[in-house]
């Protein structure tokens, strides 16, 4: 294998600013600021979306109706499509 090609594997604390939850996840990602977390120091990246906040994960995901949509889709192209 090749020498001092692959970027430095190390452990991040990411910061969801939206639900203020912390993970500290192995990471290759560069950033020049750090964060005391669990009494050391780690590289510190903040993010505005994770599990904690995404609305799949928490269940507050709204079901769009595509019904009308896919007839909608139908009505115009279905007759491109259609094989006799």
């Amino acid at each position: 294998m090749k020498k001092n090609i692959h970027p430095d594997y190390q452990t991040v604390v990411f910061h969801d600013t939206t639900a203020n939850e912390y993970y500290k996840v192995g990471s290759t990602i560069k950033t020049d600021r750090t964060i005391d977390f669990e009494g050391q120091v780690y590289p510190y990246v903040t993010i505005e979306i994770s599990a904690a906040s995404h609305p799949v994960y928490t269940g507050k995901q709204k079901q769009v109706v595509n019904e009308g949509r896919v007839a909608r889709f139908e009505q115009q192209f279905g007759k491109l499509f259609k094989t006799k």
